[in-house]
């Protein structure tokens, strides 16, 4: 009864949804680089969200309210930054950051050329530069999430492009590794290997999972699911999302607790298809095949419906010559029809975006950062609450 209630709910609502969503633009920084990795968190303890953002040879921060940029470190390594992570695993409101850096896609091997994890310590006043610490690394690191892995504790997972002389995929699987943070960072981090049977893995989701949270990946097999019980990382069986020929790029899940969960993705890498997947039944959709080079992935409920849109940027002109940021909606609870709007209409070459309440009215705006277009923007959602 509860299902058919909340079916008819749905159609009732997109009967009468017929406006386009509403968002204005607001740019931050037309300055930047790249753009590598967005991340969003309380930096200065003022409990409002600040940007976070990878660029080329800055790790930077944007304050909110006045969107004052801050350097958090500088030209750390010889090559480019790549990512960044930055979550409050402690509880005192302020989040600790890690980074990612040596991005030498093409040198799988050496260490010294290529990747770079490291910790950054916070200064007492947190707008001035933080100290960096070295951590082991594989190369060709380029992805890091702060993992909840039980009621109290966080891991930091680090996701390498390729394993270690992995040549187009081919080779030693990618090393995943987990690192726990020490009383005394400076001292040894606690590791462990999350798995080595992927190639060419390009990007991670989470799901809450009891008291913790279910790590998922995607690359060049699928997706694969792994979470920690206690003492090691496990992967649990039929949480796999394979696709002939394609593989994943990006991925996200749905964070409205539709039934099932539902899935969207770009495939392949740096792909052209945006894909979801149903729940329960996981029957795949293609909402569009024009990407080029489709990089950026979220998926959340930020026009009011009840049920998760999605919204994807790509960084290469499209065949209508256009780069952007676009919001597909679903017209019905079955998630078979869709309809898409821009948020973005070719001025954003789109890296990276995050969604994120900034200004605290209860609506997830997006934050995008551009590689071509080198700028930094929030789209605030003016939809209705």
């Amino acid at each position: 009864m509860q299902n058919v209630y909340f079916l008819l709910s749905a159609i009732s609502f997109f009967s009468s949804y017929v406006d386009a969503p509403k968002f204005e633009a607001q740019v931050l920084d037309s300055n930047i680089a790249i753009g590598y990795g967005l991340a969003i968190g309380d930096v200065d303890g003022d409990k409002k969200p600040d940007i976070l953002l990878a660029d080329k040879k800055q790790f930077v921060w944007y304050r909110n309210g006045d969107w004052k940029r801050f350097i958090l470190v500088s030209d750390l390594t010889a090559s480019d930054n790549v990512c960044i992570a930055a979550r409050d695993i402690d509880g005192d409101g302020k989040v600790e950051i890690a980074v990612g850096a040596q991005w030498n896609p093409g040198e799988t091997s050496d260490t010294v050329k290529s990747g770079s994890v490291h910790y950054l310590i916070r200064p007492t006043d947190p707008t001035q530069p933080w100290k960096a610490v070295e951590l082991h690394h594989e190369p060709t690191i380029h992805r890091m999430r702060w993992v909840k892995v039980s009621k109290d504790k966080f891991q930091l997972v680090v996701l390498p492009l390729h394993g270690r002389g992995n040549k187009d995929g081919n080779g030693k699987g990618v090393k995943v590794i987990a690192y726990e943070r020490p009383t005394d960072v400076n001292k040894r981090w606690k590791m462990y290997t999350i798995d080595t049977t992927m190639h060419m893995t390009h990007n991670m989701d989470l799901v809450g999972d009891g008291d913790g949270e279910q790590l998922r990946i995607g690359g060049k097999e699928g997706i694969r699911a792994f979470r920690f019980d206690g003492s090691r990382w496990t992967a649990p069986s039929g949480k796999e999302w394979q696709v002939k020929g394609n593989g994943f790029g990006e991925l996200r899940f749905d964070t409205c607790n539709t039934a099932g969960g539902m899935l969207a993705g770009i495939e392949p890498m740096h792909g052209n298809n945006l894909t979801v997947y149903t729940p329960g039944k996981h029957d795949r959709i293609t909402l569009t095949a024009g990407l080029n080079q489709g990089h950026a992935l979220a998926v959340a409920d930020v026009v009011g419906s009840g049920l998760p849109q999605v919204v994807a940027g790509w960084r290469e002109p499209d065949q209508q010559n256009k780069v952007g940021v676009k919001i597909f909606v679903a017209q019905d609870p079955t998630f078979t029809k869709w309809v898409d709007y821009w948020i973005d209409d070719n001025g954003m070459a789109c890296e990276d975006l995050q969604l994120a309440d900034l200004d605290g009215d209860g609506k997830k705006d997006i934050i995008a950062s551009g590689r071509a277009s080198h700028n930094l923007k929030i789209y605030w959602n003016k939809n209705p609450k």
